[in-house]
């Protein structure tokens, strides 16, 4: 990549290939991480002509790294974003160079809402890369022949190991029968003072089949059951008394029926013998 030299600041490095007075005049930043180590770097870029292989690339397109210089030569690395001169950041599915302003709400990239259902109009950039940009993320997708200082030959530790039970069984190639509870990872504790046994601490294990949640499991289906065998109960039930005043209001109805018949029977012959006489 050029002739090196060291700027203050952790980890970062100026590619100038020119004399270093001008090492200042920094066109473009490039945020380089490896996830295969968890290493992070950040590099100075001075020409131009080392950047000309990024512009037009869209965040996610993975870009040959040839051209930033000598050790970089087989690299491959994705565009993963970045940030231009004013800090606004790229965010992904827009397609322009520009800026734009996007009514942003939960769930969306570039934005955190203060309070629930909150929505905001807030200025984004596009996810093509161009020359106004201050900061460029990239993520190393293929390793090169060389070894770039500080980024791919250190490794730095996990802190923290898996805590998902499926994640574990994935990480040690278990299967269904092993206890993951003998392979989680702890974390060692620093030593107090006036002891000396060594504590660790062990991460809750999330998702984890125990014959407890197999038991809760079983007792939840149980009350399920237990439930629809109630309804069932409840709504035969509640036929049964529904058919029921069905047929005694039924036979209100027709006795009713039968008594206004049996009145006006009556009214009739009583008015009919009462007639006037001939």
């Amino acid at each position: 990549m050029g002739p090196q030299s060291s700027e203050p600041g952790y980890g970062r490095t100026t590619f100038n290939g020119m004399p270093h007075a001008t090492a200042y005049l920094v066109l473009l930043t490039l945020n380089v991480s490896f996830p295969a180590t968890g290493c992070q770097k950040l590099f100075e870029v001075v020409d131009e002509h080392k950047l000309r292989v990024f512009y037009e690339k869209r965040m996610g397109a993975e870009v040959e790294a040839d051209s930033l210089g000598d050790e970089w030569k087989g690299y491959v690395v994705r565009v993963a974003g970045g940030n231009d001169k004013q800090g606004f950041p790229m965010k992904q599915g827009i397609l322009t160079n520009s800026r734009v302003r996007l009514l942003l709400s939960k769930g969306h990239s570039c934005y955190r809402p203060r309070r629930d259902g909150e929505r905001k109009r807030k200025s984004v950039r596009g996810c093509i890369v161009d020359g106004n940009l201050s900061v460029l993320a990239l993520v190393i997708v293929k390793k090169g022949e060389a070894e770039i200082p500080g980024l791919t030959d250190t490794t730095i530790p996990r802190r923290l190991g898996p805590k998902r039970a499926s994640k574990i069984r994935k990480l040690f190639n278990l299967t269904k029968e092993d206890d993951v509870r003998q392979y989680v990872i702890k974390r060692p504790l620093p030593l107090k003072e006036g002891k000396t046994k060594q504590r660790f601490k062990a991460p809750k294990i999330q998702r984890l089949i125990t014959p407890v949640t197999l038991q809760r499991k079983r007792h939840r289906l149980a009350l399920k059951k237990r439930r629809a065998l109630k309804r069932k109960e409840q709504a035969s039930e509640y036929a049964k008394l529904l058919a029921q005043r069905q047929k005694e209001a039924k036979a209100r109805r027709q006795e009713e029926i039968k008594r206004r018949r049996s009145a006006s029977m009556r009214d009739s012959k009583s008015s009919a013998q009462s007639g006037p006489q001939k």
